[in-house]
């Protein structure tokens, strides 16, 4: 939220500088995201008034004007379109200077120019520059323009946490600044105003659960032709708001200044009565901006007989909209649930002030001040005549106002200081709580109620937070907190998540952290076997559901660095992965399983860019041996198997399963190449995921003596089918080998001249040793002999020669 310091002046005005009331803001919990002047700085600008305009003789585009600055007639040269005879505009004299240039006499393709006429741009308060700054009429000629338009003033950016919309407010702020600083609120303007006429528009409040308290007015023979008053432009622009009519100025104005967003409808263009109900599925709403929106079932409404006429809490409808034709309105003023509005705007891909407001919560007892209030700054701009001010109100809906026990013992014991009670009771005052001192059972208590507009407080901690606060956090004590620790025990049998990452950061990779919500696209392709779960109100279309695989988060951020000249990519993840059971008939938390996951993607080179190493790329694998590595901290990499299967984001040629005890716990391979063309990578991608709790259990090393006798190493070289898989080899070699075969290697495959084409050559090396004997030729030839005879039978396998 942005405010005029100005502003908040006028009704609360301590004598500290701009940047100590930010500081102390900031420390009162309501952080200051930063401050800036409302104009630039210069000298010498003056209200000057253009008496007469003619043509440059040597510029169609330029003209020649007569400017009064309150003592002499001046001329002027001026490009703007809107300089024209009777209008009063900044005028910057001969010797005034700005923050890159001074003005000084000059001559403009051949006629003199003593001066300039500005812009907002020129003047440092927009980046409108379109034509001269337009002052209003009575603007006394030849007064200081800073002066005039009150342009020592700040800017001041607040960043307010969401418990705290009362200070969405000048009256908010106000309250905050007195209240730091012990000083009174000057009283906000605003008394109520009678009617003088008797009509009004019937309401209906259909679901009061989402508006339990709407307050309209009526008000006829507006003249929208009126001009809002300088110094409300001024304080809307300095809130980031701009000027377009009477009544919307009112409205925005009444909102910054008490924190109640109101609406405005042209009372000719309702029919029936108002109706306040949520919306079914499907309904079709155009709103002031333009856009169409099909609502959800969920939306509260606001309807008259010809269907829906606005977003409650959010943004109004076309049909019923003011405008310059407009000479009667229905004012608005209601109180929505925070519930019924929250994330609403953002369901439907809007953002507005009174949404950021209702979601938050307003002081549910001040619709009628702001109807009040509105109505007293309409008549004085606009004219017209008031109606009644109509409440309609459902009380068994409306909050309750909330009594809280604060205990004196609980504020030593949070805070860490005794608070002298005479204090804490002060300090309740203050903030405007009705508090009620009392001993119970020898404990000092306060019974506390809190005004309508701190509907924040709820419970205990919440006062004691108000007393620190109020107190001053830098008067807190700082103390190092004492406690007993002892060393949890940590079981040998489970391998920590720290030292798998520890193991990849070794390997070249680096760890990513990426959102758990992902686009519903890339997730359907990336693993479409899985339900993904939707959220309600998503951030944006690419974060819409929850991810299935962490390998959806890992391929963006794959993709954002091979953009940026990052051809040699490592990254890996460990996360939650969610998806829905199956045969559920409604989504609940306990439909929703949760699988801890670690994945990793790679890309690019094998080995980073030296002199001394090749650029060949990574390939199946270097991916598998970076998971084997991992499975191999965990004692027993035997455990695990890799088989040959298929999955819908790897390669049909280039993807296995990891399994362990026969489940599948994981799975590696190349991303599939026709997901790899749709994402727009040149460079194949390798991947691969694991479920965590399948591999930190551990297998406690135990200690063995090593053998005294000496170890025989037999290699052969068998040919076999090229759909033959080392590993089934090497099962079928354990199973037919007794307990003497202590290591079983590869170290070569040959396909080639010689070999059959639909044949491949694998070299094996067998080591065999006795731990307390050492083996004869026969013991061992004896065994080679049973080793070949099973690859004979089981894969019609043939020694080479």
């Amino acid at each position: 939220m942005k405010f005029s310091e100005q502003w908040l002046r006028e009704y609360v005005d301590p004598p500290l500088s701009t940047q100590e009331l930010v500081d102390q803001l900031t420390m009162a919990g309501l952080e200051v995201d930063g401050f800036e002047p409302v104009a630039a700085k210069f000298s010498d600008v003056i209200v000057g008034e253009i008496l007469s305009v003619e043509q440059h003789p040597d510029a169609d585009k330029l003209v020649v004007c007569t400017v009064s600055n309150g003592e002499e007639a001046l001329q002027v040269v001026c490009g703007a379109p809107n300089a024209r005879a009777g209008i009063k505009v900044p005028f910057a004299q001969v010797g005034a200077t700005f923050p890159d240039l001074k003005i000084k006499k000059a001559r403009l393709r051949g006629v003199e120019s003593n001066g300039m006429l500005c812009s907002e741009r020129e003047l440092g308060i927009s980046d409108s520059h379109e034509g001269l700054m337009e002052l209003p009429a009575d603007a006394p000629v030849g007064t200081n323009i800073i002066e005039y338009l009150h342009l020592q003033d700040a800017v001041i950016d607040l960043d307010l946490t969401p418990n705290r919309s009362d200070c969405l407010s000048m009256i908010g702020l106000a309250r905050e600044t007195g209240l730091m600083n012990g000083m009174d609120v000057k009283p906000f303007a605003g008394q109520p105003i009678e009617p003088t006429i008797e009509d009004s528009f019937p309401v209906e409040l259909v679901s009061a659960d989402g508006c339990p308290r709407f307050v309209g007015r009526v008000i006829r023979d507006i003249d929208q032709d009126a001009v809002s008053p300088l110094w409300m432009k001024e304080k809307l622009r300095r809130a980031g708001l701009r000027s377009i009519d009477p009544v919307v100025d009112v409205t925005n104005y009444v909102m910054l200044e008490l924190g109640q967003p109101l609406h405005a409808y042209d009372l000719a263009k309702l029919t029936g009565k108002i109706m306040v109900r949520f919306s079914a599925q499907g309904e079709k709403l155009t709103l002031l901006d333009g856009s169409e929106v099909e609502t959800h079932a969920d939306t509260l409404l606001i309807t008259d007989e010809s269907g829906p006429i606005g977003l409650a809490g959010v943004m109004g409808g076309l049909s019923t909209s003011v405008t310059a034709g407009t000479r009667d309105i229905f004012l608005e003023g209601a109180y929505f649930a925070p519930t019924a509005i929250a994330g609403r705007a953002r369901s439907y891909g809007m953002s507005t002030d009174a949404a950021h407001r209702f979601e938050r919560g307003v002081d549910w007892e001040g619709q009628v001040r702001a109807i009040e209030r509105a109505t007293e700054l309409l008549l004085a701009i606009a004219g017209g005549q008031p109606g009644p001010t109509i409440e309609t109100v459902d009380s068994h809906e409306l909050p309750t106002e909330q009594t809280v026990e604060l205990r004196a013992s609980r504020i030593t014991r949070m805070l860490g200081i005794e608070i002298d009670p005479v204090m804490v009771g002060d300090i309740l005052s203050r903030l405007g709580f009705h508090a009620m001192e009392m001993e119970e059972d020898d404990e000092l208590t306060w019974e506390v109620s809190a005004p309508s507009h701190r509907f924040d407080i709820q419970i205990e901690a919440d006062l004691v937070e108000e007393i620190s606060r109020v107190y001053g956090y830098n008067n807190l004590p700082v103390r190092t907190p004492e406690t007993r620790l002892s060393m949890a025990p940590r079981s040998e049998t489970q391998l920590s998540l720290n030292r798998l990452k520890d193991q990849l950061v070794a390997r070249g990779y680096f760890e990513a952290v990426t959102y758990s919500f992902v686009d519903a696209g890339l997730q359907g392709t990336l693993d479409p076997a899985q339900e993904p779960i939707s959220l309600a109100n998503p951030l944006s279309s690419e974060m819409s559901v929850m991810r299935t695989t962490i390998w959806a988060g890992l391929l963006n951020s794959l993709i954002y660095n091979v953009n940026r000249q990052q051809p040699r990519v490592r990254l890996f993840e460990s996360g939650l992965c969610f998806s829905q059971l199956p045969n559920q008939a409604a989504l609940q938390f306990d439909n929703i399983s949760q699988v801890k996951k670690l994945a990793g993607v790679s890309c690019g080179a094998r080995q980073g860019e030296n002199w001394a190493n090749d650029t060949q790329a990574i390939d199946f694998y270097d991916i598998k041996g970076d998971v084997e590595s991992l499975l191999a901290l965990t004692g027993d990499p035997a455990a695990f198997s890799f088989a040959a299967e298929s999955h819908s984001a790897l390669h049909p040629g280039q993807s296995a399963a990891i399994k362990k005890d026969g489940e599948v716990v994981g799975w590696l391979g190349r991303l599939d190449p026709r997901i790899q063309q749709t994402l727009d990578i040149r460079h194949p991608i390798y991947l691969f995921e694991l479920n965590i709790d399948s591999v930190i259990t551990k297998k406690v090393a135990q200690h063995a003596a090593m053998s005294r006798f000496p170890e025989v190493r037999r290699d052969i070289a068998v040919i076999v089918d090229e759909s033959v898989s080392a590993s089934a080899l090497f099962s079928c070699i354990e199973e037919a080998a007794d307990d003497t075969l202590q290591n079983l290697k590869l170290f070569d495959v040959y396909q080639g001249k010689g070999i059959d084409p639909n044949r491949k050559s694998l070299a094996l090396g067998l080591t065999f040793q006795h731990h307390s004997r050492t083996l004869t030729d026969d013991e061992i030839n004896s065994t080679m002999e049973s080793i070949v005879s099973s690859l004979v039978a089981s894969f019609g396998a043939s020694l080479r020669n």
